[in-house]
């Protein structure tokens, strides 16, 4: 294990160069023109994985876009460990606030530039070079299967599926997943929580047609102010939710927990400067890191209607649409906060406008405890590459599958990843550190070792 330092200089070239060709790809999964692009992506790490080691590498049809499976079986008696990962990426628009087109990667400051760089091209693919270096010195210490998914930024609607078909063939002791970020490159963290989240497409419709603003207006209701002022009663003045019941079953952070948090180095003029805002916002008597880690949210991720091209058109909008997320915590039921949202949101509107919602996707939260094997060879392998322990954090994000691995294999993961927040994922200009990537291919061998070596104690 100690010779993967040098085998990452001694290929440091090719594994960027590789990493390139795979960025490329514009695997945008929400868009059906990116379809034969994102099937191009999953033979790409078919290829690679093959080179890397796979016994078998195999891209696997579903009902939209495939999924790559491959493994690598030592010995039956070892443990074997599953790793996931996704090669869809978000949308990149806004173009024109990318400095370079985001499927045309290139190498600033140390870090590269492209769509997908760190979530979860970047990631996923130190993935493959891990597995090479074990190939290429022989020194497996458990079985290796990989799963990677194309739909993972759409909520993952084929994987579900997928699992139950292939329970059996998908055994595995423990989910290994690098889709997360590091507190920074000075101070590893492992993430150990997770938040739910439900997304919700909204439709309102007043006329049939769109109407003359002279001729119409002040007498028929305009969706476009309904649906404004449906959104601006979702929260309070205290900035809490005011969806009834929807704190209910929250399942508050132990004291333990709120140690971990206050370990966290946090600087909230560095916070502030990174997301660009002059002052911070949020839930009433509540920390910033306090709002990220254990408290629920609720956000407007799009809202729009009516006339939006150049130059002005007086009409009265026939529709109106938003997309709506919320996050949330232990405790909380996606049911129970989808039922309570669908009858609170009909109720904001006049009868006079039709409200039509639907949930584009939703998963439940998740905690890994930290006293876990998995856990612990984690926290070993980092602190062997970091020389430092790495800090426990929850995250505000959300990772659908973990939940679904839990749900029908019955297998825990672990989130071992190396981003940072300032990494742009999901926004113009993502991009992940050449160091973050080779530091990755390093560490994770390292969790191999010692998961194996604690699962066997």
């Amino acid at each position: 294990m100690e010779e993967v330092e040098n085998y990452i200089t001694t290929n440091q070239d090719r594994f960027i160069s590789e990493l390139i060709e795979f960025l490329k790809i514009p695997s945008v999964s929400s868009n059906d023109h990116y379809l034969e692009d994102s099937v191009k992506a999953a033979f790409f790490v078919k290829e690679q994985l093959l080179k890397a080691g796979a016994d078998i590498s195999e891209v696997r049809e579903t009902a939209k876009i495939p999924i790559v499976y491959a493994e690598k079986i030592v010995d039956i008696n070892l443990p074997t460990v599953l790793i996931y990962g996704h090669y869809d990426v978000q949308p990149a628009e806004p173009l024109h606030l990318w400095h370079n087109p985001p499927f045309e990667p290139i190498i600033k400051d140390n870090k590269i530039y492209a769509r997908g760089a760190c979530d979860d091209k970047g990631q996923m693919f130190m993935h493959i070079k891990s597995l090479e270096f074990l190939t290429q010195t022989n020194q497996f210490p458990c079985n290796l299967k990989f799963l990677f998914e194309g739909e993972e930024e759409i909520g993952s609607p084929s994987l579900e599926k997928y699992l139950v078909d292939h329970k059996e063939e998908l055994k595995a002791d423990i989910v290994l997943v690098s889709d997360t970020a590091l507190i920074n490159n000075d101070t590893p963290s492992l993430i150990y929580g997770l938040k739910g989240i439900i997304y919700f497409d909204i439709e309102l419709t007043g006329a049939k047609k769109e109407l003359h603003s002279g001729i119409h207006g002040g007498t028929v209701e305009n969706p476009l102010h309904v649906l404004c002022n449906m959104v601006s009663k979702l929260h309070d003045e205290n900035k809490q939710i005011t969806i009834p019941g929807f704190y209910a079953d929250i399942l508050e952070p132990s004291d333990l927990e709120k140690e971990m948090m206050n370990q966290i180095p946090f600087d909230l003029e560095e916070f502030k400067s990174l997301v660009g805002v002059k002052e911070i916002t949020g839930e009433a008597g509540y920390s910033t890191l306090e709002r990220i880690s254990f408290r629920p949210t609720l956000d407007v991720n799009g809202i729009w209607g009516g006339h939006n091209g150049q130059g002005a058109k007086t009409v009265i909008a026939s529709k109106a649409f938003a997309k709506i997320s919320m996050r949330l915590v232990n405790g909380q039921s996606i049911e129970k906060v989808i039922s309570s949202f669908e009858s609170y949101f009909r109720s904001l509107a006049p009868e006079t406008i039709d409200v039509q919602m639907n949930v584009l996707a939703s998963c439940e939260s998740a905690l890994t405890p930290i006293d876990s094997v998995a856990y612990k060879a984690a926290e070993k392998a980092m602190f062997h590459t970091f020389g430092k322990k790495p800090l426990p954090v929850r995250m505000g994000g959300s990772i659908p599958v973990i939940s679904l691995f839990e749900k029908v294999l019955g297998i825990n993961s672990v989130l071992m990843g190396f981003g940072l927040d300032s990494d742009n994922i999901h926004g113009p200009n993502e991009h992940y550190g050449i160091w973050n990537f080779f530091k990755g291919i390093e560490t994770i061998p390292f969790f191999y070792k010692y998961f194996v070596e604690l699962s066997l104690k």
